[in-house]
């Protein structure tokens, strides 16, 4: 899923989209700050990524399974939920429709 949120944040940020990786760990070795900054430059993520090492995100958006892909409209109303792999033409077609909405 980075390699498609990578581009999406590359080819539609200066249209409006935001993205923003939530890292929540599964282990308690992948909380510490130094490994989720590791991680995030040897893997190119340009875009920004919080640590949810409480899993208070995780929870309020009803996450129950890794990854899971959710799209907020400019209200902060979740319009789009995927999980798992995939699905990228799908989920591209809400971030373009979401897009064109805030024009």
């Amino acid at each position: 899923m980075i390699p498609q949120l990578r581009a999406w944040h590359q080819r539609f940020e200066a249209l409006g989209l935001t993205v923003v990786g939530v890292h929540s760990p599964e282990f308690f070795w992948e909380k510490p700050y130094e490994k989720v900054a590791d991680a995030t430059r040897r893997l190119g993520v340009r875009y920004p990524v919080v640590q949810d090492n409480d899993l208070g995100i995780w929870k309020r958006f009803g996450v129950r399974a890794w990854p899971t892909l959710v799209l907020v409209d400019r209200k902060g109303v979740v319009r789009y939920r995927h999980i798992g792999e995939g699905d990228y033409e799908e989920t591209e077609a809400m971030i373009r429709r979401l897009l064109a909405e805030g024009r």
